[in-house]
């Protein structure tokens, strides 16, 4: 798994050009208290493809368009500095799969955020088991002291007929097991779906229309990701 760092360094550049008219109020140092590690498990959405993978041979086969700002976690640490990103995505997963994972993924962590269902949909899977994974990894990760996030499923613009239908269905589930767990939901969908051809990403905001493009990540991490309170409201 690849971990998302910004080191003290960063920051003191930061503060030099700010004397020299940049931005006059620059983020300051997060020390080792102040960060917060966040697992952040999925499939290939939070891995970060097709330009990103947390596994370095992906990575290798990936080549010269390999691109670190190709994955929302990016985005959200660049925001908020105090955020260590540990990306946990996994290409081609179902919800049944990444649930294997999150004990591994969130051991130490102080929050989590679940990502999944597109693989369950793509595959024949029922929105019902994809959304039963979900709830069960969400109380999982509540009964490990976490705070949790979900996010909802992304428009599929490649996606067979009927696929949006099925999206829909699923991420009204999602937030129907949001609401009763009392976790936020990361509004994915909505974040990147066309105004102008609803149940479609925006082109500028996909690479394939599979995956976001790196601007697409950035509007995920910049705008859709909200850090969710620790369980128990520390």
């Amino acid at each position: 798994m690849t971990v998302l760092r910004f080191l003290p360094a960063a920051v003191a550049i930061a503060a030099v050009l700010a004397s020299c008219g940049g931005d006059p109020r620059p983020e300051p140092t997060p020390g080792a208290d102040d960060r917060i590690v966040v697992a952040a498990l999925g499939d290939s959405i939070t891995a970060g493809s097709p330009l990103w993978d947390p596994n370095d041979g992906i990575r290798v086969a990936i080549g010269d368009e390999t691109d670190e700002r190709s994955q929302y976690e990016h985005w959200a640490a660049r925001a908020d500095p105090r955020l260590d990103f540990r990306n946990c995505g996994v290409f081609g997963e179902r919800t049944d799969q990444i649930a294997l994972r999150l004990e591994d993924c969130a051991a130490g962590a102080d929050a989590v955020v679940i990502q999944g269902g597109i693989n369950d949909i793509a595959q024949g899977r029922r929105p019902e088991a994809a959304a039963a994974d979900l709830a069960t990894m969400i109380r999982s990760a509540q009964a490990m002291g976490l705070g949790v996030a979900v996010a909802d499923v992304l428009p599929w613009n490649n996606g067979p007929p009927g696929a949006a239908a099925e999206i829909g269905r699923l991420n009204g589930m999602i937030r129907g097991l949001a609401r009763d767990e009392d976790v936020p939901v990361l509004p994915f969908h909505d974040t990147l779906e066309d105004p102008d051809r609803p149940g479609r990403m925006k082109p500028a905001w996909t690479y394939e229309g599979d995956h976001p493009s790196v601007a697409g990540y950035r509007r995920l991490g910049e705008r859709a990701f909200v850090l969710p309170p620790r369980a128990g409201g520390g």
